[in-house]
């Protein structure tokens, strides 16, 4: 287990993966201790890390969001545009040993512009997991946009701190359900605070 780094190494992929880890501990702490052994990072390191991300992005002298991504990843593995209506814009994938089947992504205007999503994702061919019940909805077994489509509509709702989203949804039995994430991956389910209309009820289809 290595002792907290050095804040002149150079801030790297692990890092990065210290910081996501760091955001999750107040929800999942016995997953991130997991996950922090596997990484062999102790817990001094992980605070550390965490301590150079916030002075990074809160410096006068930050570069954007999206360059400090590529500062810290590198080149993404992907990057793909696609168009909304009258909007492009552009993702761009980093791979996440901590979870091999999922990808950081970083949403932003075509051609670059001001960060607009930092989540993670499901890899492109990767077999997500079938969301059907509550049952299914185990801490980080899924990404946001994967519950999403599993139980629609569902309804974004602010979290609770930086980096974390809710999602308000009925789930098939008519069950209100809620669900809190930290960058994009599954922590908890929450008391709903919105519930999602009955399809051909009220607001339905």
């Amino acid at each position: 287990m290595t002792a907290a780094r050095s804040a002149s190494a150079p801030f790297g992929p692990l890092d990065f993966q210290l910081v996501l880890l760091r955001r999750m501990a107040d929800h999942q702490p016995g997953l991130v201790e997991d996950a922090r052994r596997r990484l062999g990072v102790s817990a001094a390191g992980m605070r550390e890390a965490n301590r150079r991300w916030q002075a990074m992005t809160r410096s006068a002298r930050s570069r954007g969001a999206l360059a400090r991504y590529r500062s810290v990843l590198g080149e993404p593995e992907s990057a793909t545009r696609s168009r909304v209506g009258d909007l492009d814009f552009d993702a761009l994938r980093w791979p996440v040993p901590l979870w091999p089947s999922l990808r950081f992504e970083v949403v932003t205007p075509a051609g670059g512009g001001p960060v607009w999503n930092e989540w993670l994702v499901r890899a492109p061919g990767a077999a997500g997991p079938a969301l059907r019940t509550a049952a299914d909805l185990r801490p980080w077994s899924c990404t946001a946009d994967e519950v999403a489509r599993a139980f629609p509509p569902a309804r974004p709702l602010e979290g609770s701190a930086p980096t974390r989203w809710e999602l308000a949804f009925t789930l098939p039995d008519g069950s209100p359900c809620a669900a809190e994430f930290t960058w994009g991956l599954l922590q908890r389910l929450v008391e709903p605070r919105w519930v999602a209309p009955r399809p051909g009820g009220p607001g339905g289809a």
